[in-house]
């Protein structure tokens, strides 16, 4: 799926890894999700000396997002891995930097199943998924019961 809307969404988590705030772990995450309407609302991850108050890239688009009235995920990009220190990342070898459970669900709450998520390193992409893959019988709004139905 490396077409000309991924390459924007690639591009845009990029923008926000850059200017991620990541003091303490030197692991610097960007995100964007893709809105309903087409646009993209992308963010960085914040850390905070006060652990755990600080937010994932996730966290931030879907805010952005959320901000500018949409309702609906159709798709997530993020990118993520430790700066070199130099300005730059040192991507050697490490793991996929999925989204972590709590943006799953986070996630869930604006997305469908069958949304695809795409981990990327900072050269580019190395895996897609669906929400569903990554967070499998997962509970949503469908779960609960709707006041007045």
């Amino acid at each position: 799926m490396v077409d000309e809307q991924w390459q924007e969404m690639f591009a845009a988590a990029r923008r926000a890894m850059a200017g991620a705030y990541a003091p303490y772990s030197d692991f610097h995450v960007g995100a964007c999700v893709r809105g309903e309407s087409g646009r993209l609302y992308s963010g960085p991850n914040v850390e905070n000396a006060a652990y755990p108050q600080g937010w994932c890239a996730e966290c931030s688009a879907i805010a952005a997002m959320i901000s500018a009235g949409e309702k609906r995920i159709t798709a997530v990009l993020v990118v993520g891995a430790p700066s070199d220190g130099a300005g730059g990342y040192n991507d050697d070898g490490h793991a996929l930097c999925t989204p972590c459970g709590g943006c799953r669900q986070k996630i869930r709450e604006f997305a469908a199943p069958e949304t695809p998520i795409h981990v990327c390193g900072p050269e580019g992409l190395r895996r897609s998924f669906t929400l569903d893959e990554l967070l499998p019988l997962a509970f949503g709004p469908d779960n609960l019961i709707q006041i007045g139905e």
